[in-house]
């Protein structure tokens, strides 16, 4: 699959990956106006996307084999895909109406890039990943798994892979928002 994104740029944001989400979190401090009924509605929502990204996780053995189990038989990226929902979730929460198109304007700009950076990394490591991304979508999932893949999910992996620290963050966010809630009285 052929990247509509210049190599040099997507290089470019995948390095910047990092530091986006820092001044992303900066906009989002500035910019939210939480009150406790957005935060409780977008509890669901993020909880959502930090389970896909567990599920996703615990089938993840990175550069080893490729995974096509679990959530990877239905988006080849469902960690992108959990992390998008969680960002949606927290621009529930936030209560602003700009920062859905900063945070839809980062995620095209970085994340599709580097999804395409990515599927070229993967077809070299891996002979199967051609076959696979023709049956997989990049990031929006089919509705049947393309595969049947037996492997179970793997607390290990999900450890291994660090995805506490994205339930980690996602409280402490949460905590942000609450505290700039109590502090600023928006509801």
């Amino acid at each position: 699959m052929t990247s509509p994104f210049p190599k040099a740029y997507a290089d470019f944001v995948q390095r910047l990956r990092v530091p986006a989400g820092f001044i992303l979190l900066g906009g989002f401090v500035l910019l939210a106006h939480p009150t406790a009924i957005s935060i409780l509605n977008s509890l669901p929502v993020i909880f959502l996307g930090l389970a896909l990204r567990a599920w996703a996780a615990g089938h993840l053995e990175k550069n080893q084999n490729l995974a096509i189990s679990g959530p990877y038989a239905y988006t080849r990226n469902p960690l992108y895909l959990g992390t998008l929902i969680v960002a949606a979730g927290f621009c529930v929460a936030a209560n602003d109406p700009w920062l859905p198109f900063l945070f839809a304007a980062i995620f095209f700009l970085i994340y599709i890039p580097v999804m395409y950076e990515e599927s070229a990394h993967l077809t070299k490591l891996f002979s199967g990943y051609a076959a696979y991304a023709q049956g997989v979508p990049l990031l929006v999932p089919r509705l049947t798994a393309w595969t049947q893949a037996t492997k179970r999910f793997s607390w290990g992996l999900f450890w291994r892979n660090k995805e506490q620290k994205a339930w980690y963050g996602a409280l402490a966010g949460l905590a942000l928002l609450a505290g700039k809630m109590q502090f600023l009285r928006y509801d």
